[in-house]
C-alpha cells in the first residue's frame, strides 16, 4: 500500500514508522508542517522533539509539500491518514475533500465552537465539509511511544465505510498492532474525546493521594458519563465497553505517559493551568475539549457531574479540594446498568 501520513507529531511519527517497518508490504511518506522539521527527520532519521531515541525505518519517506499541493502527494495514495491536532482537522479534511483515497483521523476530541456554535466531533465535521469523501478514524488505547518501539498494541478503524475500514486494518494491522474494525464512528470518537476530559479528573484524584478506591470509582462513574453522551449522541453502548471505550479509558488515565493525566497530577500539586501545559510540551486535548464535552452534554441534557468538576477546575473556579469535594458531596442515586444513573 501507498500511505500518505499527513504530521509528524508523535502519534503520526509513531504509525508512519509503524506501517514502514514493513516495507515489503507498504511505501510511506510522512508529511510534516515545514521544511525546518523535514530535515531534521531526513538527516537524523529521528523525531527528536516528539519521539527522542526512537530510530526511524530507512524505508520511510518524508515530505513538506504545501498544502495547495496536497493533491501531488496523495494522488497515488491507497490511505491518507490524518495526524493534526483536532484543531488542524477542518483545514485538513476541506483540502481532502476531492481526495480519491481513503482518508482517516487519528485525533481526539471535539473541535473548539466557532462563536455561538457547538463544537463538533471528527465525523460532524466530515460531513460540513467534505460529505462526498469516504473517511473515518483510527483510535483505541495507545501511546505513541510504544506504538514506535513495536511494543504490543491494538487499536480500532472505525467508519461507515468498509472501504476505509479495511484499509486502515491492510495499513496498520501487523506483529505488534492488531486493528479491530468497528461501524461505530460515534462511538469511537466520543470514547476518544471523553477519556481525556476524565484523565484530567484521575489525574488530580491520584495526585491529592484519595487512594485507589477513588480512582476505581472514579473511572467507573467516569465512563457511565462517557456512555450517557455517547448514546444521546446516537452511538452503541457496547463500543464503551471495548477499546475505543474502556481500554482508552483506563490507559489514559492511569498511564503515566497520558498528557492529560499529567495535567490533573499538576493541578493537584498546586501548579496553574498555565504552568501544567507549559511544561507538557504537547498538545493535552482534554484541556481544549472539556468545554465543549460538557456544553455537548447539557445541550442534550445529560448529566455529567465529573467532567463539570473538571471545567469548574481548569477554569479556577474551583480549587482540586473542592471539586472533590463537589463530587462526594452529591445526592444519593441508583447504580443502573445502562448507565442512565
Amino acid at each position: 500500500m501507498n500511505i500518505i501520513v499527513l504530521g509528524a507529531g508523535a502519534w503520526g511519527t509513531a504509525l508512519a514508522a509503524s506501517a514502514a517497518s514493513q516495507p515489503q508490504v507498504h511505501a510511506v511518506t510522512l508529511w510534516a508542517r515545514d521544511a525546518a522539521q523535514l530535515s531534521v527527520l531526513q538527516t537524523q532519521r529521528e523525531n527528536t522533539r516528539y519521539l527522542p531515541g526512537v530510530r526511524l525505518p530507512s524505508a520511510l519517506a518524508f515530505s513538506a509539500l504545501p498544502l495547495t499541493e496536497f493533491k501531488h502527494l496523495t494522488a497515488a495514495a491507497d490511505l491518507v491518514v490524518v495526524a493534526t491536532p483536532m484543531a488542524a482537522l477542518r483545514p485538513m479534511l476541506t483540502v481532502l475533500a476531492s481526495c480519491a483515497a481513503p482518508v482517516a483521523w487519528v485525533c481526539k476530541g471535539f473541535e473548539a465552537p466557532l462563536a455561538k456554535d457547538i463544537g463538533l466531533l471528527g465525523h460532524e465535521i466530515l460531513a460540513q465539509v467534505a460529505p462526498g469523501l469516504q473517511a473515518g478514524v483510527l483510535s483505541g488505547p495507545s501511546f505513541a511511544l510504544e506504538v514506535a518501539r513495536g511494543q504490543p498494541t491494538a487499536l480500532v478503524a472505525a467508519s461507515a465505510h468498509d472501504a476505509v475500514r479495511q484499509a486502515l486494518v491492510a495499513a496498520f494491522h501487523s506483529p505488534s498492532l492488531r486493528v479491530y474494525a468497528n461501524e461505530d464512528i460515534v462511538g469511537v470518537e466520543v470514547g476518544g474525546a471523553v477519556k481525556n476530559v476524565l484523565a484530567i479528573a484521575t489525574g488530580l484524584c491520584d495526585g491529592l493521594g484519595l487512594g485507589l478506591n477513588a480512582r476505581a470509582a472514579l473511572i467507573t462513574r467516569g465512563l457511565a458519563e462517557m456512555t450517557r453522551l455517547g448514546l444521546a449522541l446516537g452511538a452503541q453502548a457496547s463500543t464503551f465497553m471495548g477499546l475505543s471505550g474502556l481500554g482508552d479509558l483506563v490507559l489514559t488515565a492511569t498511564g503515566d505517559l497520558s498528557r492529560n493525566r499529567q495535567v490533573g497530577l499538576a493541578l493537584a500539586q498546586g501548579q496553574t493551568l498555565a504552568q501544567a501545559t507549559a511544561a507538557l510540551g504537547h498538545v493535552a486535548e482534554g484541556v481544549y475539549s472539556a468545554h465543549t464535552v460538557v456544553q455537548r452534554a447539557a445541550h442534550l441534557g445529560v448529566d455529567m457531574p465529573i467532567a463539570q468538576a473538571v471545567v469548574a477546575l481548569l477554569d479556577g473556579l474551583l480549587t482540586p479540594q473542592q471539586a472533590v469535594a463537589d463530587l462526594m458531596g452529591r445526592e444519593p442515586t441508583v447504580e443502573q446498568a445502562d448507565a442512565t444513573s
